[in-house]
C-alpha cells in the first residue's frame, strides 16, 4: 500500500509545482524521477533496471532528430521567407492574410515543432503588421491555434502523438488515415471562428500596402542551399514514415537517420546547432517517463484492471468521449505531455482487462490536441505568441485568450466529439 500511496503523492506534487510555475518544469520533473527512484529503491518496488526499461528511447529518439533538422534549418531563413513570401501573396488583405499565415504555419507545424516554428514566424508576422498598420493580435492568436490544431494529424505534429505512436504502435500512415481527416474538418471550423471573433479587427485597412509589396522574400533567405537540401532530406523522411511497416523500422531511426544525413550533408557549425536542440524538453520527457514508471511498478494503475469490470457496461462510444473531453479540460490547465503519460498506462491497463482500445487512443490524441487552445498557459506556443504580443499595441492577455481562444477550443473539440462518433467504426480498425 505504501509504494501506491508513495509514487502517487510524488507525482501529484510534480504536476502542482509545474502547473504553479515555481521551479522550471524540467527542475522539478529531474527532482520528482530522482525522488521516485530513491523511495522506490527504500520500499522495494522500484529497481535501476525497471527505470531503464520505464524510459520509451523511441519517443525520445524521434524527438531529437526532429529538433536537430529544425536547429539545421533555422539558421537558414526559411521560415522568416515563407512568412513575407505569403504576405506578399496575400497583397495586405487581412483576411487573406490571416488564412495564408495561418496556413503556411499549420502546415509546417506538422512535420516540425510547432513552438519553434511560431517563434520564428510570429516576429516577422508582427513586422508584416506594423507595415501595414494593423493589429497583430488576429494573426498571432491564428497562428498558435491553427498550427496546434494541425499539428495533432501527424505522427511527429505534436509531442502527446508521439507519445501515443510510440506506446499503441501507431504509424505516421495510421495518424494521416485516421486523424488527418477530422482535423481538417476541425481546422477549418477553428478558421471559421477566428474569422468571425476578429471580424472587427480583420476589416481594419492597410495603410501602407506599397512597403510591403516592396519586400523581397529572397532577401530573408540567408542559406536557400543549405534549406533546399533539409527540404530534400524532410521529404526522404516523410517517405520512409509511410513505408515503415513495410521495412519495418522505427520512427525513431528515420528521424536520427535523416538528423545524421543533414548533419553530414550541410556541415553546419556543430556546436551551434546543439545548442539550438530543446535539450530541456528531452530531460522533462525522460524524467516523466521515469516518474510514470515507478507509479507503474508500485501498482497504482493495477486497479484500473478492477475499474474495467465497472465500466464494461458503458457504451464504447460513451468510453471514448468522456476521455477525449476530460484529457481536454486537464490539457487547458496543465502541459498535455505529463497529461499523456499519465493516460497511457491507464489505457493499457484497460487494454489488458479485454476492453478495445482502438478507440480510445484517438480519443486521446484529439483531446490532447485540441484542449491545450483554451487557455493561454495551455500550450506553449500560446505562451510565446502572447509573450511576443507585449511589444505590439494590443497585447494579448489571459482575458483576451480566453475571450478569443476558449470558444475556439470549445468549438473544436466539439466538432471533434462529433466526428468521432460518426466514425467509431472506421477508429476502431
Amino acid at each position: 500500500m505504501w509504494p501506491i500511496i508513495i509514487s502517487s503523492l510524488l507525482f501529484v506534487i510534480c504536476l502542482a509545482l509545474i502547473f504553479s510555475e515555481k521551479l522550471n518544469r524540467t527542475i522539478t520533473s529531474m527532482i520528482g524521477a530522482v525522488l521516485m527512484v530513491v523511495f522506490g529503491m527504500i520500499f522495494h518496488f522500484y529497481s535501476e533496471e525497471q527505470v531503464i526499461s520505464s524510459i520509451d528511447f523511441n519517443t525520445l529518439g524521434l524527438l531529437l532528430g526532429m529538433m536537430i533538422l529544425v536547429s539545421i534549418l533555422e539558421p537558414t531563413g526559411f521560415f522568416q521567407f515563407l512568412a513575407v513570401a505569403v504576405g506578399k501573396l496575400s497583397k495586405g488583405k487581412p483576411i487573406r492574410l490571416l488564412l495564408f499565415l495561418g496556413a503556411i504555419t499549420t502546415v509546417v507545424s506538422m512535420f516540425l515543432d510547432n513552438v519553434t516554428t511560431v517563434v520564428l514566424i510570429a516576429p516577422v508576422t508582427i513586422l508584416l503588421c506594423e507595415i501595414l498598420g494593423i493589429s497583430a493580435q488576429p494573426y498571432l492568436m491564428a497562428e498558435a491555434l491553427l498550427s496546434d490544431t494541425g499539428g495533432v494529424a501527424t505522427l511527429v505534429g505534436d509531442p502527446p502523438n508521439i507519445l501515443i505512436g510510440s506506446a499503441a504502435g501507431l504509424t505516421f500512415l495510421d495518424f494521416l488515415t485516421h486523424s488527418l481527416p477530422i482535423v481538417v474538418i476541425v481546422w477549418m471550423t477553428a478558421l471559421v471562428i477566428l474569422l468571425v471573433l476578429f471580424r472587427k479587427e480583420l476589416a481594419q485597412k492597410p495603410t501602407d500596402l506599397d512597403a510591403l509589396m516592396e519586400l523581397n522574400s529572397k532577401d530573408v533567405l540567408k542559406d536557400p542551399k543549405s534549406a533546399k537540401k533539409i527540404i530534400i532530406v524532410i521529404g526522404a523522411m516523410i517517405t520512409l514514415f509511410l513505408l515503415e511497416e513495410l521495412f519495418k523500422i522505427q520512427p525513431s531511426l528515420v528521424a536520427l537517420g535523416g538528423a545524421s544525413v543533414a548533419l553530414v550533408w550541410i556541415r553546419p557549425p556543430i556546436q551551434e546547432t546543439l545548442k539550438r536542440v530543446q535539450w530541456d524538453v528531452l530531460i522533462f520527457f525522460g524524467a516523466l517517463f521515469v516518474m510514470i514508471g515507478g507509479m507503474q511498478f508500485a501498482g497504482v494503475f493495477d486497479g484500473f484492471t478492477s475499474l474495467a469490470v465497472h465500466i464494461k457496461d458503458i457504451q464504447p462510444v460513451l468510453l471514448g468521449l468522456i476521455i477525449l473531453w476530460v484529457v481536454a479540460l486537464l490539457s487547458m490547465v496543465v502541459d498535455n505531455v505529463p497529461v499523456t503519460i499519465a493516460l497511457i498506462p491507464v489505457i493499457q491497463g484497460l487494454g489488458a482487462a479485454g476492453i478495445p482500445i482502438g478507440p480510445l487512443w484517438w480519443a486521446l490524441v484529439f483531446g490532447a490536441g485540441f484542449g491545450g487552445n483554451g487557455t493561454v498557459i495551455g500550450s506553449t506556443a500560446n505562451m510565446v505568441v502572447a509573450s511576443l504580443s507585449d511589444k505590439t499595441r494590443n497585447p494579448i492577455t489571459p482575458k483576451v485568450w480566453n475571450k478569443r481562444g476558449l470558444p475556439v477550443m470549445i468549438g473544436t473539440t466539439v466538432v471533434a466529439s462529433i466526428c468521432y462518433i460518426l466514425l467509431f467504426g472506421y477508429l476502431s480498425k
